[in-house]
């Protein structure tokens, strides 16, 4: 019973975690403006080490993101070497995600389905 439930659950939280990499990285960005490292730093601190990004992955969503106006970079001269991208939200990317937090986050917030979470 207890194999069976953790392969469950795994199944699940991976499935999960594929959804949640948009959201962690707007949350990343909506601290400040970030560098990859940083973003992936963020993820990985913030989430308690349940959420994994690797740097290309990370690169590959935010070109993306670039693309469709979201987020946008400016470069930074790095500690020691070239210059960095410094990744920040657009005025159309802070737009979609105050919309998405609150027709899909604040929800969470609700008493009614606060004391379902309550286990």
């Amino acid at each position: 019973m207890k194999d069976e439930l953790d392969d469950l659950l795994a199944a699940w939280e991976e499935t999960y975690k594929k959804g949640q990499l948009t959201l962690w990285i707007f949350l990343a960005l909506q601290e400040d403006r970030k560098y990859v490292d940083e973003i992936k730093c963020f993820v990985e601190e913030r989430s308690n080490n349940t959420m994994r990004c690797e740097e290309q992955s990370l690169y590959r969503v935010l070109r993306k993101f670039e693309h469709v106006g979201v987020v946008d970079h400016e470069l930074r001269k790095g500690n020691k070497g070239p210059e960095r991208k410094y990744y920040y939200m657009t005025e159309l990317g802070q737009q979609l995600f105050k919309q998405f937090v609150e027709r899909n986050i604040q929800l969470f917030y609700s008493s009614e389905i606060r004391n379902l979470l309550t286990v």
